[in-house]
Protein backbone atom coordinates (compact mmCIF):
# COMPACT_ATOMS: atom_id res chain seq x y z
CA UNK A 1 0.00 0.00 0.00
CA UNK A 2 1.25 3.39 -0.62
CA UNK A 3 1.81 6.28 1.16
CA UNK A 4 -1.42 7.94 -0.57
CA UNK A 5 -3.28 5.06 -0.02
CA UNK A 6 -2.74 4.99 3.61
CA UNK A 7 -3.95 8.87 3.92
CA UNK A 8 -7.61 7.25 2.34
CA UNK A 9 -7.09 4.58 4.82
CA UNK A 10 -6.93 7.37 7.80
CA UNK A 11 -9.52 9.44 6.49
CA UNK A 12 -11.52 5.98 6.93
CA UNK A 13 -10.86 5.33 10.44
CA UNK A 14 -11.50 8.94 11.31
CA UNK A 15 -14.91 7.95 9.82
CA UNK A 16 -15.66 4.83 11.59
CA UNK A 17 -12.86 3.85 13.87
CA UNK A 18 -11.54 0.99 12.52
CA UNK A 19 -9.44 0.33 9.60
CA UNK A 20 -10.87 -1.25 6.23
CA UNK A 21 -10.88 -5.07 5.61
CA UNK A 22 -11.06 -4.64 2.18
CA UNK A 23 -9.94 -2.34 -0.60
CA UNK A 24 -11.30 -2.59 -3.98
CA UNK A 25 -10.92 -0.53 -7.06
CA UNK A 26 -13.11 1.05 -8.98
CA UNK A 27 -13.29 1.17 -11.99
CA UNK A 28 -12.97 5.00 -13.89
CA UNK A 29 -13.09 5.90 -17.23
CA UNK A 30 -11.79 8.83 -18.71
CA UNK A 31 -11.16 10.56 -15.40
CA UNK A 32 -7.01 10.79 -14.24
CA UNK A 33 -8.44 10.54 -11.08
CA UNK A 34 -8.60 6.94 -8.94
CA UNK A 35 -11.28 6.25 -7.01
CA UNK A 36 -11.30 2.98 -4.09
CA UNK A 37 -14.19 1.42 -1.97
CA UNK A 38 -13.25 0.54 1.35
CA UNK A 39 -14.99 -2.08 3.49
CA UNK A 40 -15.14 -1.94 7.13
CA UNK A 41 -15.77 -4.73 9.61
CA UNK A 42 -19.49 -3.51 10.60
CA UNK A 43 -20.65 -2.90 7.02
CA UNK A 44 -19.44 0.45 6.39
CA UNK A 45 -18.54 1.69 3.10
CA UNK A 46 -17.07 4.71 1.69
CA UNK A 47 -15.07 5.73 -1.49
CA UNK A 48 -11.59 7.05 -1.48
CA UNK A 49 -10.53 9.48 -4.48
CA UNK A 50 -7.28 10.16 -5.18
CA UNK A 51 -6.99 13.20 -7.56
CA UNK A 52 -3.61 14.40 -8.65
CA UNK A 53 -4.84 18.16 -9.40
CA UNK A 54 -5.18 20.13 -6.55
CA UNK A 55 -7.45 22.55 -8.07
CA UNK A 56 -9.59 20.75 -9.21
CA UNK A 57 -9.72 18.86 -6.02
CA UNK A 58 -10.68 22.09 -4.69
CA UNK A 59 -13.95 22.78 -7.00
CA UNK A 60 -15.00 19.66 -6.49
CA UNK A 61 -14.83 19.80 -2.48
CA UNK A 62 -16.04 23.03 -2.25
CA UNK A 63 -19.06 22.23 -4.45
CA UNK A 64 -19.66 19.01 -2.90
CA UNK A 65 -19.63 20.76 0.00
CA UNK A 66 -22.08 23.98 -0.95
CA UNK A 67 -24.32 21.35 -2.75
CA UNK A 68 -25.04 19.51 0.30
CA UNK A 69 -25.73 22.48 2.62
CA UNK A 70 -28.41 23.38 -0.15
CA UNK A 71 -30.13 19.74 -0.28
CA UNK A 72 -28.59 18.50 -3.46
CA UNK A 73 -28.11 14.94 -3.89
CA UNK A 74 -24.50 14.25 -4.03
CA UNK A 75 -22.39 12.50 -2.46
CA UNK A 76 -21.16 13.40 1.32
CA UNK A 77 -17.85 14.19 1.70
CA UNK A 78 -16.21 12.23 4.74
CA UNK A 79 -13.45 14.01 5.47
CA UNK A 80 -9.99 15.49 2.91
CA UNK A 81 -6.51 15.18 3.23
CA UNK A 82 -5.54 18.57 0.76
CA UNK A 83 -1.81 18.24 1.35
CA UNK A 84 -1.83 14.67 0.16
CA UNK A 85 -4.80 15.19 -2.55
CA UNK A 86 -7.20 12.35 -1.37
CA UNK A 87 -10.78 12.53 0.37
CA UNK A 88 -13.27 10.06 1.40
CA UNK A 89 -17.13 10.39 0.20
CA UNK A 90 -20.27 8.67 0.63
CA UNK A 91 -20.76 5.59 -1.06
CA UNK A 92 -23.62 5.33 -4.16
CA UNK A 93 -23.31 2.19 -5.11
CA UNK A 94 -22.06 1.02 -8.96
CA UNK A 95 -24.83 1.69 -11.05
CA UNK A 96 -25.18 4.67 -13.36
CA UNK A 97 -27.94 6.22 -14.97
CA UNK A 98 -26.27 4.55 -18.53
CA UNK A 99 -25.90 1.45 -16.71
CA UNK A 100 -28.88 1.44 -15.81
CA UNK A 101 -30.31 2.57 -19.78
CA UNK A 102 -27.59 -0.79 -21.24
CA UNK A 103 -29.02 -2.87 -18.84
CA UNK A 104 -32.40 -2.45 -19.79
CA UNK A 105 -31.60 -2.60 -23.69
CA UNK A 106 -30.37 -5.83 -23.10
CA UNK A 107 -33.59 -6.79 -21.48
CA UNK A 108 -35.91 -5.29 -23.75
CA UNK A 109 -33.76 -5.23 -26.74
CA UNK A 110 -32.96 -2.06 -28.76
CA UNK A 111 -34.62 1.66 -28.66
CA UNK A 112 -35.01 3.76 -25.83
CA UNK A 113 -37.16 1.49 -22.25
CA UNK A 114 -39.89 2.96 -20.46
CA UNK A 115 -38.77 1.75 -17.32
CA UNK A 116 -35.60 4.27 -17.73
CA UNK A 117 -37.58 7.31 -19.31
CA UNK A 118 -38.98 7.82 -15.55
CA UNK A 119 -35.07 7.98 -13.64
CA UNK A 120 -34.53 10.37 -16.79
CA UNK A 121 -37.28 12.60 -15.85
CA UNK A 122 -35.86 12.99 -12.26
CA UNK A 123 -33.01 13.94 -13.23
CA UNK A 124 -33.97 16.63 -15.84
CA UNK A 125 -36.41 17.73 -12.99
CA UNK A 126 -33.58 18.54 -10.39
CA UNK A 127 -31.33 19.83 -12.70
CA UNK A 128 -32.74 23.36 -12.33
CA UNK A 129 -32.12 23.10 -9.08
CA UNK A 130 -28.12 22.81 -9.62
CA UNK A 131 -28.32 25.64 -12.08
CA UNK A 132 -30.56 28.54 -9.77
CA UNK A 133 -29.99 27.48 -6.27
CA UNK A 134 -26.40 25.79 -6.62
CA UNK A 135 -25.69 28.89 -8.41
CA UNK A 136 -26.45 30.86 -5.45
CA UNK A 137 -24.39 29.09 -2.83
CA UNK A 138 -21.01 28.32 -4.70
CA UNK A 139 -17.83 29.91 -4.64
CA UNK A 140 -16.84 30.31 -8.30
CA UNK A 141 -13.18 31.58 -7.08
CA UNK A 142 -12.71 27.93 -6.87
CA UNK A 143 -13.75 26.92 -10.41
CA UNK A 144 -10.86 25.54 -12.39
CA UNK A 145 -9.82 26.23 -14.93
CA UNK A 146 -12.30 28.91 -15.59
CA UNK A 147 -14.72 30.65 -13.48
CA UNK A 148 -17.37 31.25 -16.36
CA UNK A 149 -18.14 29.51 -20.17
CA UNK A 150 -16.97 32.86 -21.14
CA UNK A 151 -15.59 33.49 -24.92
CA UNK A 152 -11.57 31.64 -24.36
CA UNK A 153 -14.21 28.48 -22.54
CA UNK A 154 -15.90 27.99 -25.83
CA UNK A 155 -12.62 28.05 -28.05
CA UNK A 156 -11.13 25.63 -25.82
CA UNK A 157 -13.96 23.35 -26.51
CA UNK A 158 -13.61 24.42 -30.44
CA UNK A 159 -10.39 23.81 -30.98
CA UNK A 160 -9.98 20.53 -28.73
CA UNK A 161 -12.74 19.50 -31.34
CA UNK A 162 -10.85 20.43 -34.14
CA UNK A 163 -7.17 19.29 -32.84
CA UNK A 164 -7.74 16.74 -31.16
CA UNK A 165 -10.14 15.03 -33.35
CA UNK A 166 -10.65 16.48 -36.94
CA UNK A 167 -6.61 17.01 -36.79
CA UNK A 168 -6.24 13.50 -35.19
CA UNK A 169 -9.00 11.96 -37.43
CA UNK A 170 -7.91 12.94 -40.53
CA UNK A 171 -10.90 14.70 -41.52
CA UNK A 172 -9.95 17.59 -43.94
CA UNK A 173 -10.60 21.48 -43.49
CA UNK A 174 -9.74 25.10 -44.60
CA UNK A 175 -8.51 26.68 -40.91
CA UNK A 176 -8.70 29.84 -41.83
CA UNK A 177 -12.94 29.58 -42.93
CA UNK A 178 -13.42 26.94 -39.53
CA UNK A 179 -11.77 30.11 -37.49
CA UNK A 180 -14.79 32.29 -39.08
CA UNK A 181 -17.29 30.00 -38.38
CA UNK A 182 -15.76 28.96 -34.65
CA UNK A 183 -16.01 33.11 -34.12
CA UNK A 184 -19.45 32.98 -35.73
CA UNK A 185 -20.28 30.27 -33.36
CA UNK A 186 -19.50 31.99 -30.40
CA UNK A 187 -20.90 35.47 -30.86
CA UNK A 188 -24.70 33.36 -30.65
CA UNK A 189 -23.77 31.38 -27.66
CA UNK A 190 -22.83 34.32 -26.18
CA UNK A 191 -26.20 35.95 -26.34
CA UNK A 192 -27.54 33.58 -23.82
CA UNK A 193 -27.72 34.99 -20.23
CA UNK A 194 -24.68 33.47 -18.80
CA UNK A 195 -25.49 33.94 -14.81
CA UNK A 196 -26.23 30.35 -13.64
CA UNK A 197 -24.55 26.89 -12.60
CA UNK A 198 -23.10 25.26 -15.21
CA UNK A 199 -22.66 21.70 -14.06
CA UNK A 200 -20.04 21.58 -17.73
CA UNK A 201 -20.20 17.44 -17.35
CA UNK A 202 -24.20 16.75 -17.19
CA UNK A 203 -24.11 13.15 -18.68
CA UNK A 204 -25.41 9.85 -17.97
CA UNK A 205 -22.05 8.36 -16.65
CA UNK A 206 -22.02 11.30 -13.78
CA UNK A 207 -25.69 10.48 -12.48
CA UNK A 208 -25.38 7.51 -10.03
CA UNK A 209 -29.22 5.79 -9.21
CA UNK A 210 -29.29 4.45 -5.60
CA UNK A 211 -32.59 2.74 -4.90
CA UNK A 212 -33.63 4.33 -8.19
CA UNK A 213 -33.28 8.16 -7.04
CA UNK A 214 -30.59 9.80 -8.87
CA UNK A 215 -27.45 11.11 -7.29
CA UNK A 216 -24.72 13.49 -8.69
CA UNK A 217 -21.28 13.70 -9.48
CA UNK A 218 -18.01 14.58 -11.14
CA UNK A 219 -19.20 18.36 -11.54
CA UNK A 220 -15.74 20.01 -10.48
CA UNK A 221 -15.26 21.51 -13.59
CA UNK A 222 -18.57 23.30 -12.96
CA UNK A 223 -18.80 27.39 -13.41
CA UNK A 224 -20.75 30.06 -14.21
CA UNK A 225 -22.48 29.80 -17.65
CA UNK A 226 -25.86 29.11 -19.89
CA UNK A 227 -28.95 26.66 -18.71
CA UNK A 228 -28.80 25.08 -22.12
CA UNK A 229 -24.99 23.61 -22.07
CA UNK A 230 -26.08 20.53 -19.87
CA UNK A 231 -29.59 19.94 -20.63
CA UNK A 232 -27.80 19.53 -24.07
CA UNK A 233 -24.78 17.91 -22.65
CA UNK A 234 -27.91 14.94 -20.96
CA UNK A 235 -30.05 14.31 -24.04
CA UNK A 236 -26.86 14.28 -26.63
CA UNK A 237 -24.87 12.49 -24.78
CA UNK A 238 -23.67 9.89 -27.38
CA UNK A 239 -23.38 6.39 -26.54
CA UNK A 240 -26.85 6.87 -24.95
CA UNK A 241 -28.72 7.03 -27.68
CA UNK A 242 -32.05 8.74 -26.69
CA UNK A 243 -34.62 9.43 -29.75
CA UNK A 244 -35.66 12.36 -31.33
CA UNK A 245 -39.18 11.95 -29.59
CA UNK A 246 -37.88 10.83 -26.02
CA UNK A 247 -35.74 13.94 -26.29
CA UNK A 248 -38.17 16.52 -27.35
CA UNK A 249 -40.12 14.89 -24.38
CA UNK A 250 -37.31 15.56 -21.85
CA UNK A 251 -36.37 19.16 -22.85
CA UNK A 252 -40.55 20.03 -22.70
CA UNK A 253 -40.06 18.24 -19.08
CA UNK A 254 -36.87 19.78 -18.64
CA UNK A 255 -38.43 23.32 -19.48
CA UNK A 256 -41.77 22.58 -17.09
CA UNK A 257 -39.41 22.26 -14.16
CA UNK A 258 -37.01 25.48 -15.03
CA UNK A 259 -40.91 27.97 -15.23
CA UNK A 260 -41.19 26.68 -11.54
CA UNK A 261 -38.13 28.36 -10.45
CA UNK A 262 -37.78 31.21 -13.34
CA UNK A 263 -39.91 32.83 -16.65
CA UNK A 264 -38.73 30.91 -19.97
CA UNK A 265 -39.03 32.45 -23.24
CA UNK A 266 -39.20 29.30 -24.33
CA UNK A 267 -39.22 30.18 -28.24
CA UNK A 268 -35.91 32.03 -27.33
CA UNK A 269 -34.14 29.10 -25.26
CA UNK A 270 -35.06 26.74 -28.33
CA UNK A 271 -33.20 29.00 -30.57
CA UNK A 272 -29.97 28.86 -28.39
CA UNK A 273 -30.14 25.57 -27.21
CA UNK A 274 -29.37 24.40 -30.95
CA UNK A 275 -25.89 25.82 -31.01
CA UNK A 276 -25.19 24.32 -27.34
CA UNK A 277 -26.04 21.02 -29.01
CA UNK A 278 -23.35 21.50 -31.50
CA UNK A 279 -20.90 22.71 -28.77
CA UNK A 280 -21.42 20.05 -26.39
CA UNK A 281 -21.34 17.68 -29.38
CA UNK A 282 -17.81 18.88 -30.65
CA UNK A 283 -16.40 19.17 -26.97
CA UNK A 284 -17.34 15.27 -26.83
CA UNK A 285 -15.74 14.94 -29.78
CA UNK A 286 -12.64 15.89 -28.84
CA UNK A 287 -13.00 14.00 -25.60
CA UNK A 288 -13.33 11.32 -27.87
CA UNK A 289 -10.29 12.03 -30.18
CA UNK A 290 -7.97 12.49 -27.58
CA UNK A 291 -8.81 9.44 -25.82
CA UNK A 292 -8.95 7.34 -28.41
CA UNK A 293 -6.75 8.24 -31.39
CA UNK A 294 -3.95 10.13 -29.00
CA UNK A 295 -4.36 8.13 -25.64
CA UNK A 296 -5.00 4.61 -27.78
CA UNK A 297 -8.27 3.75 -26.13
CA UNK A 298 -10.51 2.64 -28.68
CA UNK A 299 -13.73 2.28 -26.37
CA UNK A 300 -14.07 5.88 -26.83
CA UNK A 301 -13.88 5.47 -30.46
CA UNK A 302 -16.78 3.76 -30.31
CA UNK A 303 -19.00 6.89 -29.41
CA UNK A 304 -18.06 8.27 -32.50
CA UNK A 305 -20.45 6.94 -34.76
CA UNK A 306 -23.13 7.74 -32.20
CA UNK A 307 -22.28 11.42 -31.98
CA UNK A 308 -21.85 11.31 -36.05
CA UNK A 309 -25.64 10.23 -35.53
CA UNK A 310 -26.15 12.96 -33.45
CA UNK A 311 -24.48 15.52 -35.89
CA UNK A 312 -26.59 14.17 -38.92
CA UNK A 313 -29.40 14.56 -36.52
CA UNK A 314 -28.84 18.51 -35.69
CA UNK A 315 -28.18 19.03 -39.71
CA UNK A 316 -31.48 17.55 -41.13
CA UNK A 317 -32.91 20.19 -38.52
CA UNK A 318 -30.64 23.06 -39.55
CA UNK A 319 -27.48 24.67 -38.18
CA UNK A 320 -28.49 27.28 -36.10
CA UNK A 321 -26.17 30.29 -37.52
CA UNK A 322 -24.34 30.22 -41.22
CA UNK A 323 -21.48 28.44 -40.24
CA UNK A 324 -20.19 26.92 -44.15
CA UNK A 325 -17.16 25.07 -43.19
CA UNK A 326 -18.15 23.56 -40.36
CA UNK A 327 -21.06 22.04 -42.28
CA UNK A 328 -18.69 20.58 -44.87
CA UNK A 329 -16.82 18.93 -41.82
CA UNK A 330 -20.23 17.86 -40.71
CA UNK A 331 -21.05 16.35 -43.89
CA UNK A 332 -17.42 14.66 -43.73
CA UNK A 333 -18.18 13.04 -40.26
CA UNK A 334 -21.51 11.72 -41.22
CA UNK A 335 -20.15 10.63 -44.22
CA UNK A 336 -17.11 8.28 -42.64
CA UNK A 337 -18.52 7.58 -39.35
CA UNK A 338 -22.52 7.79 -38.74
CA UNK A 339 -23.78 4.63 -40.06
CA UNK A 340 -20.98 2.44 -39.00
CA UNK A 341 -22.19 -0.08 -36.20
CA UNK A 342 -22.09 1.67 -32.73
CA UNK A 343 -22.26 0.29 -29.51
CA UNK A 344 -20.27 -3.09 -28.31
CA UNK A 345 -20.75 -2.57 -24.70
CA UNK A 346 -24.40 -4.58 -24.44
CA UNK A 347 -24.56 -7.82 -26.55
CA UNK A 348 -25.92 -10.99 -25.70
CA UNK A 349 -24.17 -14.20 -26.60
CA UNK A 350 -20.71 -14.93 -26.94
CA UNK A 351 -18.84 -11.42 -28.62
CA UNK A 352 -15.70 -12.17 -30.32
CA UNK A 353 -13.66 -8.83 -30.43
CA UNK A 354 -11.36 -9.07 -33.53
CA UNK A 355 -8.41 -6.30 -33.99
CA UNK A 356 -5.41 -4.90 -35.71
CA UNK A 357 -2.73 -3.19 -34.32
CA UNK A 358 1.11 -1.71 -34.99
CA UNK A 359 3.33 -2.91 -32.13
CA UNK A 360 4.98 0.60 -32.69
CA UNK A 361 2.19 1.47 -30.57
CA UNK A 362 1.85 -0.57 -27.98
CA UNK A 363 -0.82 -3.71 -26.96
CA UNK A 364 -4.27 -2.75 -27.32
CA UNK A 365 -6.42 -2.82 -24.05
CA UNK A 366 -8.69 -4.95 -23.13
CA UNK A 367 -12.09 -4.00 -24.31
CA UNK A 368 -13.69 -7.05 -23.20
CA UNK A 369 -12.90 -6.21 -19.64
CA UNK A 370 -11.82 -10.21 -19.08
CA UNK A 371 -8.10 -9.87 -19.50
CA UNK A 372 -7.83 -12.31 -21.53
CA UNK A 373 -7.70 -13.61 -25.46
CA UNK A 374 -5.13 -14.29 -28.04
CA UNK A 375 -2.81 -12.00 -29.32
CA UNK A 376 -1.05 -13.19 -32.47
CA UNK A 377 2.29 -11.75 -33.74
CA UNK A 378 2.35 -11.29 -38.02
CA UNK A 379 6.07 -9.48 -37.92
CA UNK A 380 8.08 -13.07 -38.99
CA UNK A 381 5.63 -12.51 -42.69
CA UNK A 382 6.77 -10.76 -45.10
CA UNK A 383 5.89 -7.01 -45.37
CA UNK A 384 3.73 -5.56 -48.38
CA UNK A 385 4.76 -1.91 -46.36
CA UNK A 386 8.84 -2.47 -47.52
CA UNK A 387 7.11 -2.44 -51.46
CA UNK A 388 6.56 1.14 -52.93
CA UNK A 389 3.73 0.01 -54.86
CA UNK A 390 1.99 -1.18 -50.94
CA UNK A 391 2.40 1.85 -49.05
CA UNK A 392 -0.23 3.82 -49.85
CA UNK A 393 -3.16 1.05 -49.48
CA UNK A 394 -3.59 -1.19 -46.68
CA UNK A 395 -4.63 -5.10 -46.16
CA UNK A 396 -7.98 -4.63 -47.03
CA UNK A 397 -6.99 -3.65 -50.48
CA UNK A 398 -6.72 -6.37 -53.31
CA UNK A 399 -3.38 -6.03 -54.09
CA UNK A 400 -2.35 -6.35 -50.59
CA UNK A 401 -4.37 -9.23 -49.94
CA UNK A 402 -2.88 -11.04 -53.26
CA UNK A 403 0.69 -10.28 -52.41
CA UNK A 404 -0.08 -11.23 -48.40
CA UNK A 405 -1.66 -14.93 -49.74
CA UNK A 406 0.56 -15.49 -52.66
CA UNK A 407 3.32 -16.34 -50.08
CA UNK A 408 3.52 -20.21 -48.82
CA UNK A 409 3.90 -19.01 -45.02
CA UNK A 410 0.46 -16.78 -44.69
CA UNK A 411 -2.16 -20.08 -44.96
CA UNK A 412 0.23 -22.52 -42.66
CA UNK A 413 0.06 -19.17 -39.92
CA UNK A 414 -3.83 -18.86 -40.79
CA UNK A 415 -4.57 -22.54 -40.68
CA UNK A 416 -2.82 -23.10 -37.06
CA UNK A 417 -4.48 -19.42 -35.77
CA UNK A 418 -7.77 -20.18 -37.07
CA UNK A 419 -7.67 -23.87 -35.17
CA UNK A 420 -6.39 -22.70 -31.90
CA UNK A 421 -9.53 -19.57 -32.81
CA UNK A 422 -12.31 -22.45 -33.29
CA UNK A 423 -11.56 -24.39 -30.45
CA UNK A 424 -11.31 -21.59 -27.98
CA UNK A 425 -14.81 -20.23 -29.74
CA UNK A 426 -16.20 -24.20 -29.43
CA UNK A 427 -15.62 -24.03 -25.17
CA UNK A 428 -16.50 -20.80 -24.55
CA UNK A 429 -20.00 -21.53 -26.06
CA UNK A 430 -20.70 -24.65 -24.22
CA UNK A 431 -19.97 -22.85 -20.69
CA UNK A 432 -21.99 -19.53 -21.93
CA UNK A 433 -18.78 -17.04 -22.06
CA UNK A 434 -19.87 -13.64 -23.39
CA UNK A 435 -16.38 -12.50 -24.89
CA UNK A 436 -13.26 -13.30 -26.14
CA UNK A 437 -10.55 -11.09 -28.16
CA UNK A 438 -8.51 -12.10 -31.18
CA UNK A 439 -5.99 -9.23 -31.87
CA UNK A 440 -3.14 -9.43 -34.46
CA UNK A 441 -0.24 -7.05 -34.44
CA UNK A 442 2.18 -6.05 -37.03
CA UNK A 443 5.08 -3.11 -37.60
CA UNK A 444 2.56 -0.64 -38.44
CA UNK A 445 -0.65 -1.94 -38.12
CA UNK A 446 -1.15 -1.14 -41.78
CA UNK A 447 -1.04 -3.82 -43.82
CA UNK A 448 -0.61 -8.02 -42.50
CA UNK A 449 -2.72 -7.38 -39.23
CA UNK A 450 -6.14 -5.72 -40.87
CA UNK A 451 -5.86 -8.68 -43.38
CA UNK A 452 -5.71 -11.39 -40.73
CA UNK A 453 -8.07 -9.11 -38.54
CA UNK A 454 -10.77 -9.13 -41.28
CA UNK A 455 -10.12 -12.73 -42.26
CA UNK A 456 -11.11 -14.47 -39.06
CA UNK A 457 -14.51 -12.35 -38.62
CA UNK A 458 -15.05 -13.73 -42.06
CA UNK A 459 -14.12 -16.49 -40.87
CA UNK A 460 -16.26 -16.73 -37.74
CA UNK A 461 -19.52 -14.88 -38.97
CA UNK A 462 -19.94 -17.71 -41.54
CA UNK A 463 -18.83 -20.72 -39.54
CA UNK A 464 -20.28 -19.69 -35.85
CA UNK A 465 -23.51 -17.67 -36.95
CA UNK A 466 -24.66 -17.48 -33.62
CA UNK A 467 -21.64 -15.41 -32.30
CA UNK A 468 -21.25 -11.80 -33.36
CA UNK A 469 -17.73 -10.96 -34.67
CA UNK A 470 -16.62 -7.33 -34.24
CA UNK A 471 -13.69 -5.89 -35.58
CA UNK A 472 -11.57 -2.74 -34.67
CA UNK A 473 -8.23 -1.70 -37.11
CA UNK A 474 -6.85 0.79 -34.01
CA UNK A 475 -4.52 2.28 -36.62
CA UNK A 476 -7.21 3.59 -38.83
CA UNK A 477 -7.24 6.80 -38.41
CA UNK A 478 -3.65 6.70 -39.76
CA UNK A 479 -3.75 5.13 -42.11
CA UNK A 480 -2.74 6.57 -45.72
CA UNK A 481 -5.64 8.60 -46.89
CA UNK A 482 -6.12 10.75 -50.06
CA UNK A 483 -5.68 14.42 -49.43
CA UNK A 484 -5.04 13.92 -45.58
CA UNK A 485 -3.05 16.04 -43.53
CA UNK A 486 -0.18 15.10 -41.43
CA UNK A 487 -0.73 12.93 -38.77
CA UNK A 488 -0.59 15.39 -34.98
CA UNK A 489 0.33 13.83 -32.09
CA UNK A 490 0.34 17.32 -30.10
CA UNK A 491 -1.30 19.57 -31.39
CA UNK A 492 -3.24 20.77 -28.97
CA UNK A 493 -2.59 24.62 -27.38
CA UNK A 494 -0.36 25.16 -24.97
CA UNK A 495 -1.95 26.50 -22.07
CA UNK A 496 -5.59 25.51 -23.00
CA UNK A 497 -6.99 22.69 -20.94
CA UNK A 498 -9.58 20.35 -22.29
CA UNK A 499 -11.66 20.19 -19.40
CA UNK A 500 -14.82 18.12 -19.07
CA UNK A 501 -13.95 15.10 -20.64
CA UNK A 502 -15.87 12.00 -20.14
CA UNK A 503 -15.32 10.83 -16.84
CA UNK A 504 -15.81 8.58 -14.21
Amino acid sequence: MTLTHEHIVRLFVDRYGERPTAIFEVAGDGSARSYYRLVGSGGGTAIGAIGPDREENRAFLSYSRAFRVEGLPVPEIYGADDEAGVWLEEDLGDTTLFDALAEARVRNGQGFPSSVLEAYRRVVELLPRFQIDGHRVVDYAVAYPRAAFDSQSIRWDLNYFKYHFLKLGHVPFNEGRLETDFDRLTEFLLRADQDHFLYRDFQSRNVMLRDGAPWFIDYQGGRRGALHYDVASLLYDAKADIPEEVRRQLLDHYLDALEQRMPVDRAAFQDLYRGYVLVRIMQAMGAYGYRGFFERKARFLQSVPFAAKNIERVMVAGLPVPVPELARVFGRIVERWAHRPGDVDAPTGLVVRVGSFSYNRGYPEDEGGHGGGYVFDCRALPNPGRHLEYRSLTGLDSPVVEFIEGDDQVEAVWQSVSALVDRQIEEYLRRSFTSLTVNFGCTGGQHRSPYFAERMRRHITSRYPEVQALVIHREEPYWPRAGAEPRVLSGYPAGSPASGSPSR
